[in-house]
């Protein structure tokens, strides 16, 4: 067998046992941890864990209506334009003409 695969096969043993004592050494933490906050009485908020919280909640803004047709349609200019101003456009009509007084 070449140096460079004996030393491929030390690696993969190697990250194995890296991988085998770290979970024994997290289970044995985690095991300490549950001890110390059974023999305190600590909390969450103790230990500096925010709780009850959440991410905050993004809202969607309405945003203000830009155009308005003949049969009262709206259009806040975003987007695609609506098929009222499309045929309308198509006979002729401008779009500033629907424009909202601000």
């Amino acid at each position: 067998m070449s140096f460079y695969k004996e030393l491929i096969a030390q690696r993969e043993t190697l990250n194995r046992q890296i991988e085998e004592a770290r979970r024994a050494e997290a289970a044995s933490a985690i095991s300490q941890v549950r001890q110390l906050i059974a023999d305190f009485g600590l909390t969450a908020a103790d230990c500096g864990f925010k709780v009850g919280t959440t991410a905050p909640v993004m809202t969607r803004k309405t945003v203000a209506a830009k155009y308005r047709g003949p049969q009262g349609e709206t259009w806040s200019g975003r987007g695609k334009a609506p098929n009222w101003l499309t045929s309308l456009e198509a006979q002729g009509r401008h779009r500033n003409d629907f424009l909202v007084d601000g």
